[in-house]
Parts: structure tokens; C-alpha cells; sequence
């Protein structure tokens, strides 16, 4: 019940005793909730002169947007890069485990993986709307195979590739589609990128630079053909050096397309990004700045060995490395325990910790008018957080998903 006379019958929540984050800033406001939507109420009481039909004392907490996570590797025993007969199902745990944290939507991603698992994996993922069921689906993220051999990282190097001499028809045979997809992470280096860049943003599909070892000119024609975001900031990529920044001087280029900017993701989990580097980016260019779990399927699980794609993955207190190596290989931290890192870290306001986890992602891919806000007219996504930004409570669609056991009695 969304639109029409449906959405007008449906009842009027109003939340009340809240810090709402909107605008920028956290307002002592009511938020108005109807048919899924935040409502406007000036509308409601002088044209439709109507009052709510229900209200919830929120006990001074904050209001914010969902938390949108655009790179998660699976979870809870899940790996989204495992051919397994039901990848749905695993998808769905995973969607519904992450409601305690704060996230109303995600790019489930994969890594570098043989054609075969893409062919099999990605047509189980579909787009899927969030609800009681679990966060939803905003479409699969890429992160490979084509990527750099220096900078693979965690991704086997058996199952790299490059472009052949059809490039864009490469990538498709490999991929087998791209349905399903919102993100590709490829390294702009490699010959013949700049043609699959224009060929999949002219798809709606974000293109990411990352796992490269691009000098900062090949990384500014790479944005000038249309890529828009920055895989996981820092790692796997040049390191930052004075005559040629590499990749990390995308936040300051002069050489951007007239009015667009750089979005680039951080792991904001204590172990891969140094708080100094945290606050470099984020005083550099805080309105790009997208946070993003990276999470492996070991998040949830503890110690021991784990798979991650084709690879084995130990983790070891709060690290995850490639098995038999100090390679790090994604993180196991959640949501929101790297929004609190990152307010920590940087000393940046709430405000800014709670768009970096919400607002920046939905802008990355296009969807600022119903996700990451708290507008009149968006979807009533929202997580409900107190002062230490702890989630007490998880909303989609204007309806209570998940709840902190105290907060129930």
C-alpha cells in the first residue's frame, strides 16, 4: 500500500520523543509514517485534516535512515561466492541476520570467482524489497575478476582476468549476465577498462576502481568514462605518494566531470584502515565517504577457519586473513560497530557518521530520493539508535522488523 487511495486508508504512525536526522542535522521533530512512506504532516492535517492513529514514544532516542550496506560478502556462515543448490536461502539468512544492526538494505557481494559460480549464483539473487523477512536487495556488487594480479588481495589469482579484444562481451560471458547486478569493482589499468566503463554505466551499473595499481591519470579517465566509486579506500591499492597520489588522489582531483564527485568506501573496523588514514579521507572529502562492512562469511561465527569464495579464511580475534597468510581478507565487524568506530576515530559528528552509513550509499547508486533519508515522500526505512548509537530498533517500510530485547519490555 504505496500509493493511490490504498496508502491514503492505511493508518498514521506517528513517532514521537525523537532526534530526527534530516537535513544534515538532528532535529527534535515527530516523524510521520503512512502505507510505508514518511508522510508530511502539514499535508495531512490542512488538506486531509487528519491526526494519527497511533503513536510510539521513542524515549529520546534517534531517528536516522536505514543503514545501506553496499559491499557484504555473506555472513553468518553464508559466502554469497559459494555455488551452493539454494544461494537464495542463504541470502535470506544473511538479510535477516543483519536487521540487529542497523541495515535495511545491501549489495550482496562477491569475489573473484570461476564463470561457472557467477552463472549459477547470480540468477538466484534477485532485486527483493526489505520487510519482516529481512533487509532487501538492492543488486549483486562484483568485486572482480578483473582486477589487478599485484593487488588481488584475498582474490585467488588462478581465476583473474583480463579484457580480450571484446571487452564488454568478455565481461558478459564471464559474468553471464548482468540482471542482477549494481556494482562492478574492476581495476581501471587494464587494457580496454574505459570501454567496459562506458558500457556499464550506460546500464545504470556503478562501476568501482579498486584492487589496482592505476597511477592517478589512468584513475581520472576511468571517473571522465563514468566510474563513480572507489572500492574499500586504501587497501589494495598504490599507496599514497606526493607526485602521484594513485587512486586516493581522486579526492582532490581537478579533473573530475563538471559537477560529480568521487563516493569511495571505507572499512571503518578498527583493523584496516589506521584512525590517522580515517581521518585524512574524511576531512579531505566527507560528503564521498561511504562505509561499508566488507563483511566475510565469518562475521557472527568467532574463531576458526571459514571459506571467502575459493579461498580459506581463518580469523583470529578481530582479523580475518587469507588462511596460511597475513593477507587480511574482508572483516568480521558489523554495521553499526563501524559507525560508532568511525565517529570514534575521526571525532566527526554524529551526523556525518550516521550519512556515511546511509545517505552517501544511496546516492552512490542514484536512490537518495527514497533511501538514506528521512524526506517527506521516502521509503520509512529507519533504524532507531540511542545516544552511543547502539540500534535499539529496526524499521522497513514503516514497520518494526527487529527490536533490542530491552526495549521490548
Amino acid at each position: 500500500m504505496r500509493g493511490g487511495q490504498g496508502a491514503a486508508r492505511a493508518p498514521v504512525i506517528q513517532f514521537t520523543n525523537c532526534r530526527i536526522l534530516r537535513g544534515r542535522a538532528l532535529l527534535r521533530e515527530d516523524l510521520w509514517v503512512r502505507g510505508g512512506r514518511i508522510l508530511d504532516p502539514e499535508k495531512l492535517f490542512f488538506e486531509e485534516r487528519r491526526v494519527a492513529d497511533e503513536h510510539r514514544d521513542c524515549g529520546g532516542c534517534i531517528l536516522a535512515p536505514g543503514f545501506i550496506d553496499v559491499q557484504i560478502n555473506g555472513g553468518f556462515g553464508v559466502d554469497f561466492s559459494q555455488a551452493t543448490e539454494d544461494v537464495g536461502s542463504g541470502v535470506a539468512l544473511v538479510a535477516r541476520r543483519i536487521l540487529p544492526h542497523g541495515v535495511t538494505s545491501f549489495c550482496p557481494t562477491l569475489v573473484t570467482s570461476p564463470p561457472e559460480v557467477y552463472r549459477k549464483v547470480l540468477p538466484q539473487i534477485p532485486v527483493k524489497s526489505g520487510g519482516p523477512h529481512g533487509a532487501g536487495v538492492l543488486g549483486v556488487h562484483l568485486e572482480g575478476p578483473f582486477i589487478s594480479r599485484e593487488k588481488r588481495g584475498a582474490h585467488p589469482e588462478a581465476h583473474l582476468r583480463s579484457f580480450e579484444a571484446n571487452a564488454f562481451q568478455d565481461l558478459l560471458a564471464t559474468y553471464g549476465g548482468l540482471d542482477n547486478v549494481r556494482i562492478v569493482t574492476l581495476a581501471p589499468e587494464l587494457g580496454r577498462s574505459h570501454e567496459v566503463i562506458r558500457a556499464l554505466t550506460a546500464l545504470g551499473i556503478c562501476v568501482s576502481l579498486g584492487h589496482s595499481v592505476a597511477d592517478l591519470g589512468t584513475a581520472e579517465e576511468a571517473v571522465q568514462s563514468g566510474a563513480t566509486f572507489i572500492t574499500h579506500l586504501f587497501n589494495a591499492m598504490l599507496p599514497f605518494h606526493h607526485r602521484d597520489p594513485g587512486i586516493v588522489g581522486l579526492l582532490t582531483s581537478d579533473r573530475l566531470p563538471l559537477g560529480r564527485h568521487i563516493f569511495y568506501g571505507m572499512i571503518a573496523d578498527g583493523i584496516h584502515t589506521n584512525p590517522a588514514a580515517l581521518r585524512i579521507a574524511h576531512r579531505a572529502h566527507p560528503e564521498g565517504l561511504v562505509l561499508v562492512t566488507d563483511a566475510v562469511p565469518a562475521l557472527g561465527l568467532g574463531n576458526g577457519r571459514h571459506t571467502l569464495g575459493q579461498q580459506e579464511v581463518e580469523v583470529d580475534g578481530l582479523t580475518a586473513y587469507v588462511a596460511g597468510t597475513n593477507t587480511l581478507s574482508g572483516s568480521i565487524a558489523p554495521m553499526d560497530t563501524c559507525v560508532r568506530h568511525f565517529l570514534q576515530a575521526t571525532g566527526c559528528s554524529v551526523e556525518s557518521a550516521l550519512e556515511a552509513a546511509s545517505l552517501h550509499p544511496a546516492q552512490l547508486l542514484g536512490l537518495e530520493k527514497h533511501k538514506g533519508t528521512l524526506d517527506f515522500g521516502a521509503d520509512a526505512d529507519f533504524v532507531v539508535l540511542d545516544d552511543s548509537l547502539h540500534v535499539r530498533a529496526t524499521y522497513i517500510s514503516g514497520e518494526l522488523v527487529w527490536q533490542a530485547e530491552e526495549a521490548r519490555q
